[in-house]
């Protein structure tokens, strides 16, 4: 059944289940952003192991990730465990437990025309269920014509699996995979229920792993920064396959495909059993 939190509503998990995505207003405690933005500069000027970088370097048309640092990094240690978006998303999903996946820094500079394509997350991850879940939280503010995600309502009801799309070059793990491509959304946006929402920072995003979402580029004079958490629920399994992300592997983990992926790689954030 999940667990109760103070910022979600019934209507918020209704909303959840059915569209696959809700925005929660000021889900993250201000005295984090200064610490967090910081980090982001940090990363910009000198990128971690596991990041992904359009322009490296470049102060505009620059679409900068940066993912799964929490286990070295104090600053997303802290975060992870003590932000709340774990019990947030654990709330969502009405799932008793959440194990994080990854955290993962997002950042369009200034003036990037390139969009963050269309897609689903659960195709890059080696895990299935229906619980699992994102929540991205703007640091800076974001409109929807800015660079704010936009999602397909009830799109993570439809059954669909599709292809990863590839961001950039460094994501060649990505050719392994073998599958239908997700549909063309910008072909025809009147044929599907498109919805987003204008961001401040603080405000959360908490989305279905299996809702397609993108974001057109960033077209304002202002640096977009957003922070994802990637949480497990109690429903979900190991589920390795080719072009899955190469983070945590099976030679990694004790668990078989098809079981609760039980791991110190995966800790538990929240445990209400």
């Amino acid at each position: 059944m999940g667990q109760d939190h103070r910022l979600v509503t019934d209507e918020m998990r209704k909303d959840f289940d059915r569209h696959g995505v809700v925005k929660v207003p000021g889900a993250l405690d201000p005295r984090w952003f200064d610490e967090l933005l910081a980090y982001a500069d940090r990363e910009l000027a000198e990128p971690g192991p596991w990041s992904t970088d359009t322009n490296p370097g470049g102060d505009t048309d620059r679409l900068f990730t940066s993912r799964y640092q929490w286990p070295t990094n104090d600053l997303l240690r802290r975060f992870v465990f003590e932000s709340g978006m774990g019990e947030l998303a654990a709330a969502l999903m009405g799932s008793e437990t959440a194990r994080i996946y990854f955290e993962q820094l997002l950042v369009k500079e200034p003036r990037t025309s390139a969009p963050t394509p269309w897609h689903q997350d659960l195709p890059y991850w080696p895990f299935l269920g229906r619980q699992i879940a994102s929540v991205w939280v703007a640091l800076t503010p974001a409109t929807v014509a800015q660079s704010a995600l936009e999602f397909v309502r009830g799109s993570h009801l439809g059954g669909g699996y599709y292809a990863p799309v590839s961001f950039t070059e460094s994501s060649d793990w990505l050719a392994d995979f073998e599958g239908e491509p997700c549909p063309d959304i910008d072909a025809d946006r009147g044929a599907f229920d498109i919805v987003g929402w204008d961001m401040e920072p603080g405000d959360a995003l908490v989305f279905s792993a299996w809702t397609i979402h993108g974001a057109p580029g960033n077209e304002a004079d202002h640096r977009r920064v957003a922070i994802a958490t990637r949480w497990l629920g109690d429903s979900a399994v190991w589920a390795p396959h080719p072009g899955s992300d190469p983070i945590i592997t099976q030679e990694q983990m004790a668990v078989r495909p098809g079981e609760y992926p039980e791991s110190d790689l995966l800790p538990l954030v929240v445990d209400n059993r």
